[in-house]
């Protein structure tokens, strides 16, 4: 069986997310959530075996462009957000 990492919430033995061996996702988080470091926890999974949790350092996530504008140029586009 293949190592894969696994997001676990802080407290929570059940993974949140799999991915494969080098990344994992966290997704449902809302534009702006501030989360702490340790608020979520990886660790690598291969088979039966499950490495210790590492805390995810913090991080804030990013809200999504609003406004995405593009204008024709003669080698591809210009495109803009606010």
């Amino acid at each position: 069986m293949a190592k894969v990492l696994n997001a676990y919430q802080k407290g929570n033995e059940t993974a949140i997310a799999t991915g494969d061996a080098t990344s994992v996702a966290i997704t449902g988080l809302s534009a702006g959530t501030v989360v702490a470091t340790g608020d979520y926890q990886v660790a690598y999974v291969d088979g039966s075996q499950t490495s210790d949790k590492v805390d995810v350092p913090g991080f804030t996530v990013l809200a999504a462009p609003q406004d995405v504008k593009a204008t024709a140029t003669t080698d591809g586009a210009n495109v803009t957000a606010s």
